[in-house]
């Protein structure tokens, strides 16, 4: 009797023990412990999952956070209402985006750190303390970078799902306002800075308002330049557009100057056709300049921007 209860215990053990590993062993094959992930800068090979991240690029972050991925630490800049949890002191500063506090993100001893626009140049240096990826956006295929950041982002941290909810929304959303955008009537981007104004089309650090919201440009051959080219009331007034999208870059990081508003309310503008159809839009100042719109949520939140104001929402 005994003797069958213990041949009877020691087949349920094994057969248990054996269950045991095949379902380490599936999940070590569902779960690698490495990753090779390509960037613009090359290929870096990372842990998946990574528990602690650095995060120099805020379009990054903002998909991160979008995610529901939280960083370890992050430089000192200005943020959008959206991320401004990160200024507080539990998350460590570690630098600019423009020079990093190398000895700060050497302490923390990161798993990842994630550069990209501004701090892009860094991503060599960086990389010497921890493996780092560079994110860069492509402003001229702006939505298709910020798609492709945010699978890469999503199978780094195991956020399939989640990212394909959003990019689902996102895809819609856009779709719904090539729509409107095609019949809206033609559009030029400003920005205004110090008083003086720069315009940007298609191919430009902004013209994803035309590549890919679907915005008739009224103006072409811009300079694609990072800075625009520089223009006049009376170049805005002779070309006249149907629709002014207005970027105030002192506005965006927080310096004195002429108002955007105050700048564009003058004699000349009030005969153009956007000043008289109410269609001078100023934009989020902060997703536009600082996240260039190259974040899930910022891009999210210009696409939802453009959509009501050319509803007249706003």
């Amino acid at each position: 009797m005994k003797s069958d209860f213990m041949q009877c215990w020691g087949r349920t053990a094994r057969v248990t023990m054996t269950a045991v590993f095949m379902s380490a062993a599936t999940l070590a094959f569902a779960q690698p412990t490495n990753l090779t992930v390509k960037h613009v800068q090359g290929e870096t090979t990372i842990a998946a999952n990574p528990e602690k991240t650095v995060v120099f690029d805020l379009a990054s972050l903002d998909t991160l956070d979008a995610l529901g991925i939280e960083a370890t630490a992050v430089p000192e800049t200005l943020l959008p209402d959206f991320l401004e949890r990160y200024k507080q002191s539990s998350y460590p500063k570690v630098g600019t985006l423009f020079e990093p506090d190398y000895e700060a993100v050497h302490a923390l001893s990161p798993d990842l750190i994630i550069v990209g626009g501004r701090s892009a140049p860094k991503q060599r240096d960086l990389s010497r303390i921890a493996p780092t990826i560079d994110l860069t956006v492509d402003p001229a295929t702006l939505i298709d970078s910020v798609v492709s950041n945010t699978h890469t982002l999503a199978s780094i941290y195991q956020k399939e799902d989640q990212a394909d909810r959003l990019l689902k929304e996102l895809d819609e959303s856009i779709k719904a306002l090539q729509q409107k955008a095609g019949k809206a009537g033609s559009g030029l981007v400003v920005l205004t800075v110090g008083g003086k104004m720069s315009a940007y089309g298609p191919g430009s650090r902004f013209g994803v308002i035309h590549d890919g919201f679907g915005v008739p440009p009224a103006v072409e051959g811009l300079a694609t330049s990072n800075h625009g080219q520089a223009i006049s009331f009376e170049f805005i007034y002779e070309n006249n557009p149907d629709w002014l999208f207005v970027i105030d870059r002192d506005a965006a990081i927080g310096r004195e100057g002429t108002p955007a508003r105050k700048l564009l309310d003058n004699e000349l503008m009030h005969k153009t056709a956007a000043w008289k159809k109410n269609h001078i839009v100023y934009l989020d100042s902060m997703n536009w300049y600082l996240l260039g719109g190259a974040g899930l949520t910022s891009l999210q939140q210009n696409v939802n921007e453009i959509s009501k104001a050319l509803d007249g929402k706003s």
